[in-house]
């Protein structure tokens, strides 16, 4: 079933989309530039959320410009019937930004699960990649690590005005 969305919620996903004011109160500024109270503001985009017309609402930091400049997107082979609940423990690492199951593609690929890990060097990577392979444990039948090499401009899907 396809979501309702009103002209309201139209305008309010274009004030949003690239980003939220840099303000103490970022809802109420919002609320005032398109003329409604903080509260419609609020269950709007709380209700777009549940019925799932926008996917997310948070920060995105630039890890560069606070000194993470080592990326490594780690992948490991793990059991199958395991990902999901391995997945859940990596995860939930602090030093962990992103984690998810991805199809094999064997030979060439073995691997299907997939966690970001970002550093201020590539040592520092690696020393985190091993507290996970420890984790792990006997679950991690190999592994590698990705390093990025460029910066690559990261934007979701802007709708015209």
């Amino acid at each position: 079933m396809k979501a309702a969305v009103d002209a309201v919620d139209r305008r309010l996903v274009l004030a949003t989309q690239s980003g939220l004011p840099l303000v103490s109160r970022p809802y109420h500024q919002l609320a005032e530039q398109l003329g409604m109270a903080p509260e419609e503001v609020l269950s709007r985009l709380t209700r777009m959320l549940e019925n799932g017309v926008i996917r997310r609402i948070g920060a995105v930091p630039n890890h560069y410009a606070i000194g993470y400049t080592a990326n490594g997107m780690s992948v490991w082979d793990v059991p199958d019937a395991r990902v999901d609940a391995l997945g859940a423990s990596v995860g939930g690492l602090d030093f962990v930004t992103h984690c998810y199951h991805r199809p094999r593609q064997p030979p060439e690929w073995p691997y299907n699960l997939f966690a970001m890990v970002h550093g201020s060097s590539r040592a520092e990577v690696l020393a985190k990649v091993a507290e996970i392979a420890g984790l792990l444990g006997s679950d991690c039948r190999s592994y590698d690590v990705l390093f990025s090499t460029r910066i690559l401009k990261k934007t979701g899907l802007r709708i015209g005005g």
